[in-house]
């Protein structure tokens, strides 16, 4: 087997750990912690996880086509006046979104990575390559995880040790 071949599944090992310290911070949470923010106008530890699954489910299914029809509704979790989820609900979400990249970087390979996305969101033209979506995808789950971990610290929260 050649290494465009190969599943890209061993080069992102370590998304998988830190998918399970967002799930394990999650879970246990209560309505009123997951409603705890640092700043009014800054977004809650739920409204975090929220928009950490969404994003994940409007990258991976939304433009590349990865999952089922699931993943739409997941898209909208982050959105203004959706209804505000529970610890349980944004688990399952999370883990939802993870199967779903979990089985695409199962299946893609190297020569894959360069594949070009293309199209018009509003008026705004893009065109990303699958391996900037993934990157994209890590980096906002990174950045965003941060803040929901840095929230749940500052209000004495038990947190995975990272």
């Amino acid at each position: 087997m050649t290494s465009d071949q190969l599943s890209l599944s061993p080069f992102y090992k370590g998304w998988d750990v830190y998918q399970g310290y967002l799930t394990t911070a999650i879970a246990p949470l209560t309505d009123e912690q997951l409603a705890l923010r640092i700043v009014p106008h800054l977004r809650s530890v739920g409204e975090l996880a929220a928009h950490i699954l969404a994003t994940r489910a409007g990258w991976y299914h939304e433009l590349m086509g990865e999952g089922g029809d699931d993943l739409v509704e997941l898209a909208t979790w982050d959105e203004e006046g959706t209804p505000v989820r529970n610890a349980t609900e944004l688990v399952s979400g999370l883990e939802t979104t993870w199967q779903v990249v979990q089985d695409a970087l199962a299946h893609w390979t190297s020569a894959d990575l360069d594949y070009i996305f293309e199209g018009v969101r509003g008026t705004r033209p893009y065109r990303f390559t699958r391996q900037w979506v993934i990157w994209h995808v890590i980096e906002h789950d990174l950045h965003h995880g941060g803040e929901l971990f840095f929230t749940m610290g500052a209000h004495g929260l038990v947190m995975p040790d990272l």
